[in-house]
């Protein structure tokens, strides 16, 4: 029993610290409003901190990774399959996602986060050409390290990571440098996200001081469009799909054996933590080896069907919180494009989904107090995100399966 309890707590204390410093956050804005302007500082130093790590952080995990990519021949039509699955299922979950909440908005709260602080400057109007050029490049070497290009420069770390892999034996010590600045940056980031629970606490207290209680009416929606769509898309979907790969009977065996993966998932919050199992039970569901053993361990850093509809969540949430119409299709497209983005980009870092937020916030020129607000829409749906992306490994497995073989 004890053995479980430490399991528990090891699994979830970073989730269980980041919440209880939320709690105690709002009960001193609730309690102490006089005393949350000296708190305000704490909190932007949390993200001043977490704005400076992320640059060096997307540079060298989407680098590094571009420049591992195995260059056998032979896996040229699994890999362009398995890619072709994660995007049809990613697009799905974020449609689905959007039809939720055309079907239940979310609404206008009568909160007002441009008031707690600065905003990030505000975009000149200009025309879509001017705007897709805009996010796709910059004229200057220097505008790259501004959090308002990351487009911009996840695209100019790609070509970096394309330019490593066909260097050949002379770019050999730049891989190097990728991987291994990869894993400093990873740290760091960890390091960071150590003080997330004092940082956002206090940011927290501030907003509820400054906003009032009305802000807490934001998240009971939000939540209950995220954890009843998420059980929708995993027992509708995922059977879909385990029928397109494999008629009734890859259905029947895909829910027969998808139980250990998925109490595993909800347990670790974790999807690198799911592969063994989600291994073990392709091959109980007749997937082949060579199939499962290249799309389950891409898939838990490319592929994240929960995280898609996470995505879309926050950025209604957002939306909410300032006022702005949501259901717009140039702010639909924009957000089935960042969320593809988020879904394949920020699988390889830790907390990767809080990289999405500020892409979100940089992408909508969003007010910079949204941030608090999504990251704790993000830290409530991680159960249900990490069931729905380290499951949804696996039946893309047999959907890959059944395509390859056509």
């Amino acid at each position: 029993m004890n053995s479980k309890l430490n399991g528990f707590f090891k699994n979830y204390s970073n989730i269980l610290l980041l919440l209880l410093g939320i709690f105690i956050g709002s009960l001193v804005g609730l309690f102490f409003p006089q005393i949350v302007e000296q708190l305000k500082p704490v909190g932007d130093i949390f993200l001043n901190l977490l704005f400076t790590a992320v640059i060096p952080l997307i540079f060298f995990a989407i680098a590094s990774a571009v420049a591992g990519i195995d260059q056998k021949q032979r896996l040229g039509h699994l890999l362009s399959t398995m890619m072709l699955v994660f995007l049809m299922t990613i697009i799905a979950a974020a449609v689905f996602t959007i039809f939720c909440v055309w079907l239940f908005p979310i609404g206008n709260p009568t909160v007002d986060v441009t008031k707690a602080g600065p905003l990030l400057d505000q975009a000149k109007q200009e025309s879509w050409g001017e705007q897709v050029v805009s996010f796709v490049t910059v004229s200057e070497f220097n505008q790259l390290l501004s959090r308002e290009h990351m487009l911009a420069f996840i695209i100019f770390s790609f070509l970096v990571g394309i330019s490593a892999l066909r260097s050949g034996e002379a770019g050999e010590p730049f891989r190097q440098f990728l991987y291994a600045g990869n894993e400093v940056m990873k740290h760091l980031l960890i390091y960071v996200m150590k003080v997330a629970p004092i940082g956002l606490g206090a940011y927290f207290a501030y907003q509820v001081g400054t906003v009032g209680p009305q802000l807490f009416g934001i998240y009971a929606k939000p939540m209950a469009i995220y954890y009843g769509g998420g059980l929708v898309y995993f027992f509708s979907f995922f059977s879909i799909y385990a029928f397109m790969g494999g008629g009734r009977k890859g259905v029947m065996r895909f829910w027969r054996n998808n139980i250990l993966p998925s109490l595993t998932a909800i347990s670790t919050c974790s999807s690198i933590a799911v592969i063994p199992s989600n291994l073990e039970a392709a091959k109980k569901i007749s997937i082949p080896e060579s199939v499962a053993n290249v799309v389950i361990p891409l898939g838990a850093s490319l592929h994240k069907d929960g995280s898609a509809m996470s995505s879309i969540i926050k950025i209604a949430v957002a939306f909410a919180l300032i006022g702005r119409p949501f259901m717009e299709l140039d702010t639909l497209l924009l957000a089935l494009g960042l969320t593809i983005l988020v879904s394949i980009v920020a699988g390889g870092i830790p907390n990767g989904g809080y990289v999405g937020e500020l892409l979100m916030i940089s992408a909508y020129h969003l007010p910079v107090e949204a941030i608090p607000a999504v990251m704790i829409i993000g830290t409530l749906v991680d159960p249900m995100a990490t069931l729905l992306n380290a499951t949804g490994d696996t039946v893309a497995a047999l959907l890959v399966s059944k395509w390859v073989k056509k």
